[in-house]
């Protein structure tokens, strides 16, 4: 069955409920940063970055096009992609804006260190990648950013922050309950999905 996406209004479905749906999934927490040189940096917090290929090693970003580190990516043509630990709630608070700092001045907290493309990356970040702009895309409010990855680094023993239901979570690990002779381990396996 095909469905002609042109007879569907756009305005006819609640922007409320797509919200309350979106808050059940549960998201990575990471930061967005931007500037080579101190004074200009800046950055945002998001949930909306992922991994897009292996060929080139390659994220996307969603960035809305108010963020004031929207217009300094275009400019720059690179950023780093920061995913945070548990320890890391008030820097994403910070870099959120909730917590009235701006701009360059969130950089006073965390520890940071300049990438090979003059991004700020954040030294103890459960995975941290600095790429280079490679393709962008426009949506209504947001820009989608391609960023092929210059360098990346990670800390395997750090425990992932996560928003989920309005509020920051770890992950649990669920392999004690499964083991992988089980029949349900194999139907849980990741390679039945990719």
């Amino acid at each position: 069955m095909t469905v002609d996406a042109s007879s569907f209004d756009a305005n006819s479905f609640d922007a409320t409920h797509f919200k309350q749906a979106m808050r059940q999934c549960a998201g990575a927490v990471a930061l967005v940063t931007v500037g080579a040189d101190h004074g200009k940096r800046t950055g945002l917090t998001v949930t909306s970055a992922c991994s897009l290929s292996d060929k080139p090693p390659s994220l996307i970003v969603c960035v809305n096009r108010n963020a004031s580190a929207h217009a300094r990516i275009r400019e720059e043509g690179a950023f780093a992609i920061n995913f945070l630990h548990e320890d890391h709630a008030l820097l994403a608070l910070t870099f959120s804006g909730q917590k009235g700092v701006n701009g360059d001045d969130r950089f006073a907290f965390g520890q940071w260190k300049r990438g090979v493309t003059g991004a700020p990356v954040l030294a103890d970040a459960v995975a941290a990648f600095d790429c280079v702009l490679a393709q962008e895309f426009e949506t209504t409010t947001h820009s989608i950013f391609v960023g092929e990855i210059r360098s990346a680094s990670h800390s395997a023993a750090a425990t992932p922050l996560v928003y989920l239901r309005s509020n920051f979570h770890t992950p649990r690990e669920i392999r004690e309950t499964v083991a992988i002779g089980d029949l349900d381990a194999r139907h849980l396996s990741w390679t039945d999905f990719s």
